[in-house]
């Protein structure tokens, strides 16, 4: 089976990349397929990239291939182009005041418009870099019955979007679509590891070919997109046109593929939301390599009742409500201690770090807190790899029972982690932190010290019941959460949706010869009328 991976900003060039890392244990684990690797925001990435294996066949960047030279067009074509660019700019200035379901369909006929134009001469990114493109953006914005945010748009705000939406439509231009080539015309199945532009590539070739799609998110794409665009200062004018290209793009996937599958529930509700189909929504939870190996030693008798945290210091992990929590916890458990156990994070992090240090200090001013000495401290700051928690299972092995206290999770590998060496765990209710746990541990809510303290007392108090959950926990991890799982899912999803849903040998059409001249793929005026001094040779 020939499939069509669709990835964006990750695999195979960020090798760090979480999202790469599944991508390439897919790939290898299932080497009975042929993958074509179709990457698009990555081939401009440093790093070292990926060693790909065998059954990966090639790896297209479809940016770099993309002509950014505006092609030479015939009027009416272009005056087309302009139109098509004009409606879909119409539907990025009024959506939310208008229904839903009208603006899904506006929506998809100006994108496969503007696909059906590119298709032939691929002159798309010079166009809606254009004069005209920039005004059509322009008037969409001033139009009556669009959002009074829009009107405030100046015209660095337009330019600004109007490049935004040029980069993300590039692919729409990429000379892969060809049905004589050995592109997307010939794969069995596109598998979009994205929610977000990497689905284009699948939804033309579903259009074009009959391809069905597969979309995967483990992640939320569009509210990834959502915060990147305010992390990066775009104004509010222009965070609007964005939020509503991708979050139209996001539903138009959803309608298109043949199967979705979300990693947790908690993506599943923000995919319903945006218009996916419950019957085409499959749950197929992340695998991770190494989990039957992670198994901790027992808690050893007689020593102090001990906390660890595990994780990237980060302010979403919350770990000033940990300090204050765990400073009730020694009010009622005066030899309890606290190790948290941080592996290097985002920028800023240091800050972060040294703000949860001074805390410590203030919390516990007679214990010299902010030291790194397990023995005479009550609250701990150590780093993953450093002598004592070497490996993970070092790390949960640390204490007695495990604490979350993140107020933003996506899915908690932390947990799985803990879960799988067999350590109880205490955990806040945010993103997929209740799935993964399914009874096996506590969990309280987000920024509630006095509830996580409780919880952490009551298991500090009892370990019999620590050690009846974290068991529970490790069986429950092996079933769910290994690659092995994760693997056998997709390997079953792959065979049912060729089986049941192949592409159209009509929408390839047989080649002819001599049928396409060879200047036809040169950018010129090929058909342009013979001088009269012609007649005369």
């Amino acid at each position: 089976m020939r499939i069509a991976l669709l990835t964006e900003g990750g695999y195979p060039y960020a090798r760090g990349d979480a999202g790469g890392a599944w991508c390439d244990r897919l790939v290898r684990g299932l080497s009975g397929h042929d993958f074509e690797v179709y990457a698009l925001g990555g081939g401009g990435r440093g790093g070292r990239p990926f060693e790909l294996p065998p059954n990966v066949t090639r790896v297209r960047t479809p940016e770099e291939e993309t002509p950014h030279a505006h092609a030479a067009q015939a009027g009416r074509r272009r005056s087309l182009a302009i139109e098509r660019f004009e409606e879909l700019a119409g539907v990025l200035a009024e959506c939310g005041a208008e229904a839903a379901g009208a603006l899904a369909d506006r929506f998809a006929t100006a994108l496969y418009g503007l696909a059906d134009l590119a298709r032939e001469d691929g002159g798309l990114p010079g166009l809606l870099r254009s004069e005209p493109a920039l005004r059509a953006l322009e008037d969409a914005c001033r139009a009556q019955g669009v959002r009074p945010l829009l009107g405030e748009a100046g015209v660095q705000d337009v330019l600004t979007a109007a490049g935004l939406l040029e980069r993300a439509l590039r692919s729409l231009s990429a000379p892969w679509y060809d049905p004589y080539g050995e592109e997307l015309a010939v794969a069995d199945l596109c598998h979009a590891v994205s929610g977000g532009t990497a689905v284009l590539p699948g939804l033309l070739a579903k259009r074009f070919f009959g391809t069905p799609l597969l979309v995967t998110e483990y992640g939320v794409r569009l509210r990834e997109t959502l915060l990147a665009h305010r992390a990066a200062g775009y104004s509010a004018p222009v965070r609007a046109l964005l939020a509503a290209f991708h979050r139209l793009l996001a539903g138009e996937a959803y309608r298109q593929a043949v199967l979705v599958t979300p990693g947790s529930t908690h993506a599943r509700r923000w995919q319903e939301r945006c218009g996916a189909d419950r019957s085409r929504i499959r749950t197929i939870h992340p695998g991770y390599p190494g989990l039957e190996s992670l198994a901790a030693p027992p808690e050893s008798e007689g020593g102090d009742p001990t906390l660890v945290w595990v994780g990237r210091i980060d302010p979403a992990k919350d770990l000033i409500a940990l300090l204050h929590a765990f400073a009730a916890v020694r009010r009622q458990e005066p030899g309890a201690r606290l190790r948290v156990i941080g592996a290097p994070g985002p920028a800023g992090s240091a800050a972060y770090l040294a703000h949860c240090r001074g805390l410590a200090a203030q919390l516990f001013p007679d214990e010299a807190a902010n030291a790194v000495s397990v023995g005479e401290n009550p609250v701990s700051f150590e780093e993953l790899g450093a002598p004592g928690v070497q490996e993970l299972s070092e790390a949960y092995a640390a204490g007695d029972v495990v604490v979350l206290s993140s107020i933003v999770e996506g899915f908690p590998v932390t947990l799985v982690e803990a879960m799988a060496c067999g350590r109880a765990t205490v955990s806040t209710d945010v993103g997929a932190v209740r799935e993964v746990i399914g009874g096996t541990g506590l969990v309280v809510p987000p920024r509630n010290p006095r509830a996580l303290a409780e919880a952490c007392v009551a298991l500090l108090r009892d370990p019999e019941r620590r050690q009846r959950l974290g068991a529970a926990a490790r069986e429950r991890a092996l079933e769910l959460f290994t690659v092995e799982q994760n693997l056998t899912a997709f390997r079953e999803a792959y065979l049912d949706l060729v089986a049941h849903h192949a592409a159209s040998a009509a929408a390839v059409p047989e080649p002819v010869p001599f049928g396409c001249p060879a200047e036809a793929r040169v950018p010129g005026r090929w058909t342009a009328p013979a001088p009269a001094w012609a007649d005369l040779a």
